[in-house]
């Protein structure tokens, strides 16, 4: 696939979380989402509160938002890395908030076989390819809600582009081998995440930025306040920002080190057509005015 010129990435300052992802969506066709079947893929990889997974408050505004638009259905989808994914969604709120706005919920880790669509290998660092969950390769409409963070586990970053990993196999039924356990141990960890994304759409991205950790992660790590809520629908600009932004407050080695485009999952997915190819095509508009100063200085970053 042709990567896109430019991307656009809005930002809006997050004083009030609520008003502020409706008019982030508003930057969207969201009208287009009206009979259509959405995948949510959000961040519940463990049931540590925010920024270590996603908000309830932000997942229930981006829910009431679509809602408006008469979906047919709107799916969540999720598995956790860091506990059982069923008991994960139920303390963080995910089963209530369901059954009190309508949505459905999919615990990944339960799905048959034929819920799985194979990846082969081919050109990836993937050494057996890769299962995806079907359900996002066929909704009309993806949506992802991410958090800013770093990650001590080999991925150096845990943004838009890893949170794919929580929708990918790590062991079928009646199957030995370990997806995880490949993907964890490999040098290429940083590649095959980018490799994920090639093989799936999002339409909306979503990213919770009032917190964030800029060491340690994914579940607990040094904690910042950027405010800011940001919405794309390229996941590779939306990953260099949210670097730009840890780098602004000093971040890892890992992540301040060099070009924000050369880091391994920037640039692999990139290499793949996921997003935008180059700092210079990342649009940045900001909505309002808490959120201007620091967009000038998250563009510098970019630029630099």
């Amino acid at each position: 696939m042709d990567p896109p010129k430019t991307s656009k990435v809005f930002l809006i300052s997050a004083s009030d979380r609520i008003n502020g992802i409706e008019t982030l969506l508003n930057q969207f066709n969201i009208d287009t989402f009206t009979d259509s079947t959405v995948a949510i893929k959000a961040n519940y990889n463990s049931a540590d509160p925010f920024p270590a997974t996603t908000h309830i408050d932000t997942l229930r505004t981006l829910v009431q938002s679509l809602n408006e638009q008469k979906p047919r259905e709107i799916t969540l989808a999720e598995r956790s890395g860091m506990g059982t994914t069923f008991k994960v969604l139920e303390r963080m709120m995910v089963l209530h908030l369901s059954k009190k706005l309508g949505f459905r919920v999919i615990d990944l880790d339960e799905i048959l076989p034929q819920g799985w669509e194979y990846i082969p290998p081919n050109g990836l660092h993937w050494k057996r390819g890769f299962k995806i969950a079907r359900l996002f390769r066929e909704a009309d409409k993806v949506i992802q809600t991410c958090c800013l963070k770093t990650h001590r586990y080999g991925g150096h970053f845990t943004m838009s582009l890893k949170n794919s990993v929580g929708l990918i196999a790590k062991q079928l039924r009646g199957e030995s081998y370990n997806y995880m356990g490949e993907l964890h141990s490999s040098p290429y960890q940083r590649l095959m995440i980018g490799e994920i994304n090639k093989f799936y759409p999002v339409h909306i991205i979503v990213m919770d930025a009032t917190e964030g950790f800029s060491n340690g992660g994914p579940e607990s790590g040094t904690l910042i306040r950027p405010n800011l809520l940001l919405a794309s629908n390229d996941r590779v600009a939306m990953d260099a920002v949210g670097v730009a932004i840890l780098r602004h407050y000093g971040s890892t080695l890992d992540v301040m080190r060099g070009s924000i485009f050369n880091q391994d999952q920037i640039a692999r997915a990139a290499e793949l057509g996921v997003g935008i190819a180059t700092a210079s095509g990342v649009h940045l508009v900001s909505l309002d005015e808490g959120s201007t100063g620091i967009r000038n200085e998250i563009q510098k970053i970019l630029n630099s």
